[in-house]
């Protein structure tokens, strides 16, 4: 039996998700999370094989997740689900340590066989994938190249984050556990990374990168 951590903030869809799950002799959601945090915590105590993580999440998410639970001594397998078919979440779901990427548009065709596939420690991608992106990336990976979504390093990640959800300095040095005038510097420095003027560029960036949801 596969013992799975579902996490998605929209209720319905954690429903939906689960019948689809349930259903299966082999399958079975142990425990459900309403975003990325709760799903990091809840896999501390409860024992799971397998995590399907929505990329998009409040709080902390999916790719950010995946992160923090492939970090472990004993990760459990994470597949990401999405309604993104965009080629940067794929890349950084699989540079997260996701074993696979599922559209949600699709899931009663397709997540019952990456759920199989992850847990037999093989990749699933969506049918959308050509080969060629994966071809590509694991050659640019041994060259050691830089990789999408590799552009910010984690923390100014939890910044513009906060800064897209509306948060101040001052709330974001607090949230952060940092000064504002360190919290000034990242923005000043994210800001310079990227290309961009102002908190609505890097708005749509947090939206692209899987940050927040639009």
């Amino acid at each position: 039996m596969i013992r799975i951590l579902l996490a998605d903030d929209h209720a319905l869809v954690r429903r939906g998700v689960r019948l689809i799950l349930d259903n299966e002799p082999d399958l079975t959601v142990v425990a459900e999370a309403g975003d990325g945090a709760e799903a990091v915590e809840i896999a501390r105590t409860t024992p799971v094989d397998l995590a399907v993580l929505d990329v998009a999440m409040p709080r902390m998410t999916g790719l950010q997740a995946a992160l923090e639970l492939s970090r472990r001594r004993e990760p459990p397998r994470i597949l990401m689900l999405s309604m993104y078919d965009n080629e940067q979440y794929f890349f950084a779901a699989l540079k997260a340590g996701a074993s696979g990427y599922v559209l949600k548009s699709v899931a009663d065709r397709d997540l019952v066989d990456a759920c199989r596939a992850a847990a037999r420690g093989e990749s699933f991608l969506y049918p959308g994938v050509m080969s060629t992106l994966v071809r590509d990336y694991l050659e640019r990976v041994r060259r050691g190249e830089r990789l999408p979504g590799q552009v910010l390093t984690p923390r100014e990640d939890e910044v513009v984050k906060l800064i897209a959800e509306g948060h101040s300095s001052r709330e974001i040095a607090n949230a952060l556990t940092i000064s504002p005038k360190t919290v000034e510097r990242h923005r000043a420095n994210i800001l310079q990374k990227l290309g961009m003027r102002d908190r609505t560029e890097l708005t749509r960036y947090a939206i692209r990168a899987g940050l927040i949801e639009p």
